[in-house]
C-alpha cells in the first residue's frame, strides 16, 4: 500500500521534527529563530537544512547551559541548595518538609531550624523575583522550575558528575 508508506514517512517527519524542537528546549521562540535563519536565502546553505538546524541547536543549548551555570553560581548558598533541591525532586519537590530542611543543611552547612524554613522560603521568592524568573509558584501554592531545560542540564552534568557546578578556581 504505497499510502501507508507515505502516512509512516510523514510521522517519522514529525517525530523529527519534535526532536528539533526539543533540543531547543521546547522553545518556539528559539527554535523558530533559529528555523528563519537557516531558510533565510542569506544564510547561503548548500544542501539540506537539518543539519544546519542541528548546528544551532547545539550552538544554543550551548549558550543556553552557560546561561545557567553562571546563574546558578551567581545564587546564594540557600538559593543553590533549593534550586539544587528543585532538580532532583522535580514533581515531588516540598520545600519545607523535614527531608528538604536536612538537604538544605547538608548543602550550606547551616542548621536546621524554623529559621532555615524561612530561609527556604525567602530563596524561593528571590528565585521567583529574578529576571528571568527561574522558579514559578502555581494557584495552589507549588513551585516549579521556570524553563523545563534546567532538568535536562542538571540531568546531563549529574551523568557526567559535574554536579554541582564550581566557580572557577574552587
Amino acid at each position: 500500500m504505497p499510502g501507508a508508506f507515505f502516512m509512516e514517512a510523514a510521522r517519522d517527519k514529525q517525530r523529527q521534527d519534535y526532536r528539533n524542537f526539543e533540543r531547543f528546549g521546547q522553545r518556539p521562540q528559539f527554535f523558530m529563530a533559529a528555523l528563519g535563519q537557516v531558510l533565510s536565502p542569506l544564510a547561503g546553505l548548500s544542501g539540506r537544512f537539518e543539519p544546519a538546524l542541528l548546528d544551532a541547536a547545539a550552538q544554543q543549548q550551548a549558550q543556553d547551559e552557560a546561561q545557567m551555570e553562571a546563574d546558578y553560581l551567581a545564587l546564594k548558598p540557600i538559593e543553590q541548595a533549593v534550586l539544587w533541591r528543585m532538580l532532583e525532586q522535580e514533581a515531588r519537590y516540598r520545600p519545607y518538609d523535614a527531608a528538604a530542611l536536612r538537604f538544605y543543611r547538608e548543602k550550606t552547612g547551616h542548621p536546621v531550624s524554623v529559621a532555615q524554613a524561612q530561609k527556604a522560603q525567602k530563596a524561593l521568592e528571590a528565585l521567583r523575583q529574578r529576571t528571568p524568573a527561574l522558579v514559578s509558584k502555581s494557584a495552589r501554592g507549588g513551585y516549579a522550575l521556570q524553563d523545563a531545560a534546567m532538568h535536562r542540564w542538571h540531568q546531563s552534568r549529574v551523568t557526567t558528575g559535574q554536579w554541582p557546578p564550581q566557580a572557577q578556581g574552587d
